[in-house]
């Protein structure tokens, strides 16, 4: 597949019939009926071996959960480590963020693998940041996939099947897009379900996550202006105004990449509306 500067690599439309068939929707709450968790996109940021992007340390302190890469698109054995304890510091719950394998795309280019072979991959780099979590004392909270993978299991089942068998072997819930093959195999597999909304990606005009092999800087107040107009009206923001969400999802997790530029102040943003919203609802 060619991907030019600024193309989306994968997207993943969403239907606002709850859960329909063929439905793909993003995983958002409608007006804020429930409980909102920021989550951190982490071991990214720490890189490999010497290399290094951002910040993990401070975007750990704002941060509920966090998705830790594995090893195949970012981080390796110290960097899992490392990142697993800093989760451990600042009481933050963790899943694994496992991905195609392909570091130097940082998994988000499509590849075409079939199902067995994807569980086993995702297995292998699970099974990885697991040990970790076992030396530092913690469980594993929840499997969320990275990259263009995320999107290539939100559009098929048969992918989504052998992703949900994953997540039983190891007895955690699934993070994912609500109304997307993510939540229709995890209903049938009976894996729990941890609906999914990115503050730091844009969506199209018809409600598609637009995945881009690099993610451009988002102002902070059309952060703002997101997340908000999520929590106060129940409606995606779009390229071309905003889209009605289902109801049905009463909690809503909010995605910010730890490589977005301004991780950080992103993070920090979100996490001061999150804080108001959960004052509210609690």
């Amino acid at each position: 597949m060619i991907v030019r500067p600024g193309e989306p690599l994968s997207s993943t439309h969403f239907d606002r019939r709850a859960g329909g068939k063929g439905a793909n929707q993003a995983s958002v709450v409608a007006k804020a009926s429930g409980r909102v968790k920021l989550i951190g996109a982490v071991g990214d940021d720490g890189g490999f071996s010497l290399y290094s992007i951002g910040d993990d340390e401070q975007l750990m302190t704002t941060i509920h959960l966090a998705n830790v890469a594995c090893g195949f698109h970012a981080s390796d054995f110290s960097v899992m480590d490392k990142t697993v304890r800093l989760a451990k510091e600042n009481n933050v719950r963790v899943g694994a963020h496992p991905s195609l394998p392909d570091r130097q795309g940082f998994g988000r280019r499509e590849m075409v693998m079939d199902p067995d072979e994807l569980a086993s991959c995702f297995i292998y780099q699970v099974g990885a940041l697991n040990g970790f979590l076992t030396k530092h004392g913690l469980t594993l909270n929840h499997i969320k996939p990275h990259g263009a993978v995320y999107g290539m299991i939100a559009r098929d089942m048969e992918l989504a099947r052998a992703t949900m068998r994953v997540a039983q072997l190891f007895g955690v819930a699934f993070m994912g897009l609500a109304g997307t093959c993510h939540q229709r195999a995890a209903a049938e597999a009976g894996v729990p379900f941890i609906a999914e909304w990115f503050a730091d990606l844009d969506y199209s005009p018809a409600g598609a996550l637009l995945i881009t092999k690099k993610h451009a800087p988002v102002p902070l107040d059309v952060v703002r202006a997101r997340v908000e107009t999520l929590l106060s009206a129940g409606e995606i923001t779009t390229t071309a105004g905003t889209l009605p969400l289902a109801p049905g999802v009463r909690e809503v997790s909010i995605c910010c990449h730890s490589d977005t530029p301004g991780a950080v102040e992103i993070a920090r943003v979100v996490r001061a509306i999150v804080d108001e919203n959960n004052a509210v609802v609690e």
